[in-house]
């Protein structure tokens, strides 16, 4: 797998990264300013103890540089790539008290974006072939959806629209609004809606069931959404559209049943499972201790990682 090229805003992640720190230590860390000599130094590396997908260069830089701008980070494994248990995913160097400070939000937040990435990685293999595009969607970590969106990108998937602000997207709700619970025509509704709009802005609709599909194809929508249809219904709701508008589905998307979903013909499938139901990958940060051995024995600042928590 390749790196991705598509990276949040350097000012936004550490826009997050600085919250978290904040929260995490509002009046410093009495821990590692009570136990650390101050001119102690650090070598650390973060360990992948299972294997994955990583997403988290951003957060990593970030979380060290604003505790400490004195803290070096490198890279073994960018994101996007794929590593095994035990790979060296990034080195840390720099005063131990900084280290162990920033050590808990920038774990935390690489092993929520890693998982993020694994699992994406596993619903993009299951449709292989298929054409269809795995997608996000909005039900992502409060304030973190821009990261959490980026690492969906990193396993391989895309992005559904970024907030309410970007596109038209009319659940049922919207559409028993609309439709004055069904004694306005729908797809005269649809259309005044689509002809108030700029032309840039993408227009998609749900639906719920078969017949509710020509009246919004009537009303000339870019996308409509089969939500929760089984895959009989997908297969006909797909040959009934036709190619007159992209068709996605929605709705019961597991890993499980991801494949059979894709092999209907849809071109999208949402999954909120993606960022709402996702476990974070287990990754540790390791410290590199010095071990008293005779200058023949071994070059100078030889260790082992030990295990951090």
């Amino acid at each position: 797998m390749t790196r991705v090229s598509a990276r949040p805003a350097g000012s936004e992640v550490d826009r997050i990264v600085s919250a978290a720190l904040a929260e995490d230590a509002p009046w410093g860390d009495v821990t590692s300013q009570t136990l650390i000599p101050a001119e102690a130094q650090a070598d650390a590396a973060v360990i992948a103890r299972e294997p994955g997908i990583f997403c988290g260069e951003q957060v990593l830089e970030s979380a060290m540089r604003l505790t400490d701008p004195r803290i070096e980070v490198s890279f073994e494994v960018r994101d996007g790539e794929a590593f095994d248990a035990g790979s060296v995913l990034a080195v840390v160097s720099g005063p131990a008290r900084s280290v162990l400070t920033a050590e808990r939000v920038a774990l935390n937040l690489a092993q929520r974006l890693s998982g993020i990435a694994t699992l994406t990685a596993r619903f993009v293999a299951e449709v292989a072939g298929t054409g269809a595009r795995v997608v996000d969607t909005r039900k992502t970590t409060p304030g973190l959806r821009i990261l959490e969106r980026h690492a969906v990108r990193c396993g391989g998937g895309f992005n559904h629209r970024f907030s309410l602000s970007d596109a038209v997207m009319a659940k049922d709700n919207h559409l028993a609004v609309l439709t004055r619970g069904g004694t306005i025509d729908l797809t005269d509704a649809l259309r005044a809606a689509r002809r108030s709009l700029p032309h840039t802005v993408h227009f998609e609709v749900e639906v719920d069931r078969l017949d509710q599909i020509e009246p919004v194809l009537a009303a000339g929508v870019d996308t409509i959404m089969l939500d929760n249809f089984s895959l009989e219904d997908l297969a006909t709701g797909v040959t009934q559209i036709a190619g007159r508008a992209l068709v996605e589905a929605s709705g019961n998307v597991r890993l499980e049943t991801i494949g059979a979903i894709a092999r209907t013909g849809v071109d999208i499938i949402s999954s909120g499972a993606l960022t709402h139901s996702v476990r974070a990958l287990d990754l540790g940060l390791d410290l590199r201790i010095e071990t008293s051995v005779p200058d023949t024995a071994a070059p100078a600042g030889s260790g082992t990682w030990e295990a951090g928590r």
